[in-house]
């Protein structure tokens, strides 16, 4: 098989796919954990400011996850197929978050009624909290494996997904974005809005350490495959142990007030669990609990390799591009917000 810098090509696109969903995980986490406290600011202005903190970038932060989408269809096909069709039921009910979320940031200043923006409010911070239990519910399930045969079809019920140990990784995922959101805004606030903030921002990291430890021991208990390629290379240990420093600096930067690098190490945190997750299922990306024969690998499932090599080629150019478009949005709109005539 063809290889590039010593890898083969479907796993260069398992590293394609991972890297696009950590891009989605790190962009539109925060902004998914601002409008799951969205209620917590009693204040109009408030709930204004927190909202034009995220309102140039969650759209363009939403593009990561068509892209890793994209992604998935063009290398891996047969996972696309299998995991869309499995998990009908919960991504049809992200997609109705998903939108209720925008209508809810486009729409509630178009009124000056209370209710108005109340009833906006509330689908806006309902919105986002499930977007996130949902991408966590979905996370738990390809964990510890679904029911799929020898074809690549789901033989279970939907039913079957709200599992403790789905619905734990679920509100870890919730914690973790919120705590991600929380010191997104400190660095767009100020005044009594940002000593508010920095208050929360203590209160979501402990409940995300809290969760985190809980998912740990879930994990070790539930889904003892995931540690089979730890055992098998001690090396690798080194990822989980750096996981854990970064919590740990994530902690130790909110104490000294220092949120930007708070925030850089929450993203790093981001990244590192979800490459604990793909290094446990590697080379599976589905795992069947039918029976490890019908386990969907990169193998199993990529596309041809001439396929896989011109569509990495428009990854290489593409990616990039979406990197510096975003870093230049995130440049253009740095620094604190103020509100004006044209903010939501």
């Amino acid at each position: 098989m063809e290889t590039i810098l010593g890898l083969d090509l479907p796993t260069w696109w398992f590293l394609v796919v991972g890297g696009l969903f950590s891009g989605y995980a790190i962009l539109d986490g925060f902004d998914l954990g601002a409008g799951a406290l969205h209620l917590f600011f009693n204040k109009e202005e408030s709930r204004r400011i927190v909202l034009n903190a995220v309102g140039p970038v969650w759209d363009g932060n939403e593009v990561w996850i068509v892209i890793g989408g994209g992604a998935l269809f063009a290398g891996f096909p047969l996972v696309y197929a299998s995991v869309f069709s499995a998990f009908y039921i919960p991504f049809m009910l992200f997609l109705v978050m998903l939108i209720f979320r925008a209508i809810s940031i486009e729409f509630r200043s178009k009124e000056p009624m209370h209710w108005w923006r109340q009833l906006w409010d509330i689908n806006y911070c309902i919105s986002s909290i499930m977007i996130a239990f949902l991408l966590g519910l979905v996370l738990g399930n390809v964990i510890q494996g679904i029911p799929i045969d020898q074809n690549g079809d789901f033989t279970g019920s939907w039913l079957a997904f709200i599992n403790p140990y789905a619905c734990i990784v679920a509100v870890t995922t919730v914690a973790l974005f919120m705590m991600h959101g929380a010191i997104y805004l400190t660095m767009k606030t100020e005044n009594r809005l940002y000593t508010k903030l920095t208050i929360m921002v203590k209160n979501t990291t402990i409940f995300f350490v809290i969760c985190y430890a809980v998912t740990t021991l879930a994990t070790l208990l539930y889904a003892t495959h995931l540690s089979e390629d730890f055992k098998q290379h001690p090396q690798l240990f080194s990822i989980p142990l750096v996981a854990i420093l970064s919590v740990a600096n994530i902690t130790r930067q909110i104490t000294k007030r220092k949120y930007r690098f708070a925030f850089i190490s929450s993203s790093v945190t981001v990244s590192l669990l979800l490459i604990l997750i793909a290094i446990g299922l590697y080379p599976n990306i589905v795992i069947s609990t039918v029976s490890p024969a019908y386990n969907l690998t990169v193998y199993k499932a990529a596309s041809s390799a001439k396929s896989l090599k011109i569509m990495l080629l428009f990854a290489v150019i593409g990616v990039p591009l979406v990197a510096t478009y975003t870093t230049f949005v995130f440049w253009t709109f740095r620094g604190k917000v103020k509100l004006d005539e044209h903010s939501y």
